[in-house]
C-alpha cells in the first residue's frame, strides 16, 4: 500500500527531527520543508538536510520566501511603523504567517495528503499554523505529533535512540529564532519578570564604538538606499543595513505581551535594521503627512499589527488596511540622516521635497504670513466657543 505524502514544517531541531522519524514510522512519506524567511545560512541548511536524511525524510526542500515575506507583510509593517506594545517589530509572528502560507502551497503542489508542524500546546505558533492550514488546505489532514503526545525532550531522544539515531541534542541556554525582520532570544531570564538578558545572550555582539553617520533613502515609504547606494531589491537593502547596524548592538530590547492563548509572554530580541527603518520612516512621515493622515494611520496600523499577532492575517479586512497604508505613502519620499552609536542611534533630520515645514504660510513660533493678529484673535474666539458655552451654563467650580 502506497504511503501518504506529508509536508512537515521543518527546522532541524529536536522536535521536528523527532516528527520526521515518528511520522515516517507511522507510514507517511515525510517531505521536510524549511521555509526561509531570512534566518538560515548555508551551514544551517546543510546541517538540517543531513539530519532530515538520517531521520528518514522522503525529501528535503528549502523554500526561499524572503521576497514574498517583504512584499506581503514587511513593507506594510514599515508603512504602519508597527511595533507591538510600542516595542517589538513582530519578528516571529509575522514570519510564521508567511511560512504557513508557503507550506500550504507546497503541500498542494506535491499533492500531499497531510501537513504537520512541531508546535507545542503552550505557544502562539500552533494557532498560526492551524488557522492557515484549516482555511486554505481543505481536505489535507493536519498532524501535530509534539502537541498531541506532549512528550519531554528526554522522551523524544529516547525514541530516536531506540531507532538507532543518537545525536547531541544539547539544548542551548537560549532559543534563537532569526529572520529578515529581527531575531528573537528566549529562555533563562525571559522566563522571569525582573531579570535582563546578559550581553552574551544576544547573537550580535558589540563590535564598533566610533559613531557612524548614515543617510537612509525612502521612496514612497520603502527603504531604497543607504548613503550613495540605491537598491532595486528592498530585501537586500534591509540586509545591508542590518550588517552595518548590528555591529553597534542597536535594536535590543525585551518585549512583554499577551499571547493568543491568554497568558503573558516575555521575549528578548535584536532588530537593528527593523528598528532603524521604522523610526527613520516615522520621522519622515511626520514631515510629509498631514495631521489626520498620521492620526488615522496610527489607528489602523495598530490594528494591523494586532491582527497579524493574533493569527488573523487571512481576514479580508487586512487587505483593506494594506490598501490604506500603501495609499498613505504617496508623499513619503526623502532622506533621513542617522548617527549610529553603541547600543543607540540618533535621528538628526530629513530632507524631502514634500516636507510640509516648507510652508510659506508661516514658521511655528516665529512668523505668520497668511494671517494677521485680528485673524488669530477671531479664530481663538470661535475655537473656544464650546468650552465657553459649557462653563457658562454649568458654572463648574474647581
Amino acid at each position: 500500500m502506497k504511503n501518504k505524502k506529508l509536508v512537515l514544517a521543518y527546522s532541524g531541531g529536536l522536535d521536528t527531527s523527532y516528527a520526521v522519524r515518528y511520522l515516517s514510522d507511522k507510514g507517511y512519506d515525510v517531505h521536510a520543508a524549511m521555509v526561509d524567511t531570512g534566518g538560515f545560512d548555508e551551514e544551517d541548511i546543510l546541517e538540517a538536510k543531513e539530519k532530515a536524511r538520517i531521520m528518514g525524510a522522503a525529501s528535503f526542500r528549502v523554500l526561499d520566501v524572503q521576497q514574498a515575506y517583504y512584499d506581503q507583510c514587511i513593507r506594510y509593517l514599515v508603512y504602519g511603523n508597527v511595533l507591538r506594545n510600542n516595542t517589538y517589530p513582530m519578528s516571529v509572528s509575522a514570519e510564521r504567517m508567511i511560512q504557513a502560507l508557503t507550506l500550504v502551497k507546497f503541500a498542494k503542489d506535491i499533492n500531499a495528503e497531510a501537513i504537520a508542524h512541531g508546535s507545542t500546546a503552550a505557544g502562539n505558533d500552533q494557532v498560526r499554523f492551524d488557522l492557515v492550514f484549516s482555511a486554505l488546505a481543505e481536505g489535507i489532514e493536519i498532524i501535530t505529533p509534539i502537541r498531541d503526545q506532549n512528550l519531554s525532550r528526554e522522551e523524544e531522544m529516547d525514541y530516536l535512540i531506540k531507532h538507532g539515531i543518537e545525536m547531541d541534542w544539547s539544548k542551548a541556554k537560549y532559543s534563537i529564532n532569526k529572520g529578515l525582520w529581527g531575531t528573537s532570544v528566549g529562555g533563562a531570564e525571559t522566563l522571569t519578570s525582573d531579570q535582563a538578558l546578559p550581553e552574551e545572550a544576544y547573537p550580535s555582539p558589540l563590535k564598533k564604538t566610533e559613531p557612524r553617520d548614515l543617510v537612509l533613502h525612502f521612496q514612497k515609504g520603502e527603504l531604497s538606499g543607504i548613503d550613495s547606494h540605491q537598491y532595486i531589491n528592498k530585501v537586500e537593502a534591509i540586509k545591508q543595513l542590518q550588517s552595518i547596524a548590528q555591529d553597534y548592538a542597536i535594536g535590543r530590547d525585551i518585549h512583554v505581551g499577551d499571547t493568543i492563548i491568554g497568558i503573558k509572554g516575555r521575549v528578548g530580541f535584536e532588530a537593528a535594521a527593523p528598528i532603524l527603518i521604522i523610526k527613520a520612516h516615522h520621522l519622515l512621515e511626520k514631515h510629509t503627512l498631514s495631521k489626520w493622515q498620521l492620526h488615522w494611520k496610527d489607528q489602523l496600523a495598530n490594528w494591523y499589527g494586532m491582527m497579524i499577532h493574533e493569527a488573523k492575517f487571512l481576514d479580508p479586512v487586512m487587505r483593506d488596511i494594506e490598501a490604506y497604508l500603501e495609499s498613505s505613502q504617496e508623499t513619503v519620499t526623502g532622506t533621513v540622516n542617522v548617527r549610529l552609536h553603541p547600543y543607540r542611534f540618533e535621528l538628526q533630520g530629513i530632507t524631502s521635497e514634500n516636507d510640509l515645514m516648507q510652508s510659506k504660510a508661516g514658521q511655528y513660533g516665529e512668523t505668520n504670513k497668511a494671517w494677521d493678529a485680528d485673524d488669530a484673535k477671531g479664530f481663538i474666539k470661535i475655537y473656544g466657543n464650546q468650552d465657553i458655552i459649557y462653563h457658562q451654563l454649568h458654572k463648574t467650580k474647581k
